[in-house]
């Protein structure tokens, strides 16, 4: 998604306490930088947070990592978080962190030492032209490296409204070593409980598109 500077974004980044300015700091210390410790679930292209600030907000046993390569969708999300948690009463967000990061070098951030319990990957960009598949979110290379801050028993949680991304995605899954444990696609008729409705899922779905959906775990 193409989205124009904001001057204001990264200001504003810098003077938020909850967003990471030098994340590779961090890199094996996720787990132990909030304020408390608690599973950790990672948003891989968090756009403009409409995802991360509805989970964050609601879902205060769990921290949050968020990330995106554009610093205005970063700020975004930053303003959508602050707004839920006001709306839910919350004083202090004390469970989520937001960072400006290429994913393509999310090794750069985790490492065996996270121990990231979930990942979401949220209507990334289905990248539909052959020689740049490979910039796919779910790219077998990108699927390898998440394996190595998963934990044990944790998951990919991947959405999308593009079916070749998906099938050619359940390929990839396939070939990395993860077992897939849930599908459908057809998620909004499909009585799966946990959903969290993102702003390009309601957009696809007002189009008459349904939305796909799985969940894979690693086999270790």
């Amino acid at each position: 998604m193409r989205i124009r500077r904001k001057p204001w974004a990264r200001p504003e980044l810098e003077a938020c306490d909850f967003c990471v300015k030098e994340p590779g700091e961090l890199k094996g210390r996720w787990k132990h930088s909030f304020a408390k410790e608690q599973p950790l679930y990672v948003e891989l292209g968090c756009g403009k947070g409409g995802f991360i600030s509805q989970v964050s907000a609601a879902n205060q046993n769990i921290n949050y990592v968020a990330i995106d390569i554009k610093s205005e969708m970063t700020a975004y999300a930053r303003r959508k978080t602050v707004a839920e948690f006001e709306k839910a009463g919350i004083e202090s967000i004390d469970n989520v962190k937001l960072l400006v990061h290429n994913i393509e070098n999310i090794s750069e951030v985790f490492d065996e030492n996270d121990e990231v319990d979930r990942i979401y990957i949220n209507f990334c960009n289905p990248w539909p032209r052959g020689k740049h598949k490979k910039r796919r979110l779910t790219f077998p290379k990108k699927l390898l490296v998440y394996r190595t801050f998963l934990t044990g028993a944790g998951e990919i949680w991947f959405k999308t409204d593009d079916d070749e991304l998906f099938e050619e995605s359940i390929e990839y899954f396939n070939e990395t070593g993860y077992e897939i444990r849930y599908i459908t696609r057809d998620l909004h008729e499909s009585g799966f409980e946990e959903n969290t409705e993102t702003e390009h899922e309601k957009m696809f779905s007002d189009m008459g598109i349904k939305i796909k959906f799985l969940i894979a775990k690693p086999v270790k």
